[in-house]
């Protein structure tokens, strides 16, 4: 069982950073992908970014791409996701999730396991 709590979120202005945190418990965290997604009001649930178990490789949506950065921490038990540059469209709340999974299949299918989410909110 693994259980996940983000936070970091906030309102910032356009053309700034925010830096979420996911903290997890459970022994598998290092072994698991990870990812991050985000629900805008009145949207699906979209996929932001995603680290496979050793950070080695990481895939972004195309709407994110050299803006946002995903790190992960086993040590810690924690993943990151470092947003610059934001912007009034990356509004939302944003979604940890974590599976026993590829990068490419948590991307597609999203987690086994979710956070409750962090609001995240850019005003123009």
């Amino acid at each position: 069982q693994v259980q996940l709590v983000e936070s970091g979120g906030g309102l910032v202005q356009a053309g700034g950073s925010l830096r979420l945190s996911c903290a997890a418990s459970g022994r598998t965290f290092s072994t698991y992908a990870m990812g991050w997604f985000r629900q805008a009001p009145g949207k699906e649930r979209e996929f932001v970014a995603t680290i496979n178990w050793n950070g080695g490789i990481v895939y972004y949506a195309d709407s994110v791409k050299g803006r946002f950065t995903i790190s992960r921490d086993n040590a810690k038990n924690t993943v990151y996701l470092q947003m610059n540059s934001l912007k009034p469209e990356d509004t939302g709340v944003y979604y940890c999730s974590a599976g026993p999974y590829t990068n490419v299949m948590l991307r597609t299918r999203g987690g086994d396991y979710w956070g409750r989410g962090t609001q995240v909110t850019v005003s123009s």
